[in-house]
């Protein structure tokens, strides 16, 4: 059986606003463990991916803190001790102290990562 943590994931991603300890399970799934350093709309991000938004799934636990999900039908806000499911066609606004565990599908969170750090990389 896979298992991670977050001292144990292979991949530690920091960027301003943003800490991630990130592993690939087996069956194609993608566990991060994220906090959030700053306030963040990422929705600029998003450009170039359909309807400009993620097109990952998510099944995430609030932590500490919130998280708000805009999609076409509206946004929904998850409060610590939420668990939550987001579909694709989402993006996501961040807030500082927040922290998450959230699972998606390796094959589309990476799709929608690498449009996200190209636009990221361009906004310097």
């Amino acid at each position: 059986m896979p298992k991670s943590s977050k001292n144990s994931a292979a991949e530690t991603v920091e960027v301003e606003g943003y800490e991630g300890h990130l592993d690939h399970l087996d069956g194609g799934y993608t566990v991060a463990f994220e906090k959030y350093t700053a306030d963040a709309d990422l929705s600029p991000y998003f450009a170039g991916l359909p309807d400009n938004r993620c097109q990952a799934a998510h099944w995430g636990y609030v932590l500490a803190g919130k998280v708000t999900f805009k999609t076409a039908d509206g946004e929904e806000t998850f409060v610590a001790g939420d668990a939550y499911y987001v579909a694709p066609g989402h993006t996501p606004v961040l807030y500082a102290g927040t922290e998450v565990v959230e699972f998606s599908p390796t094959e589309q969170f990476q799709q929608t990562i690498d449009v996200v750090t190209k636009n990221m990389d361009a906004a310097g």
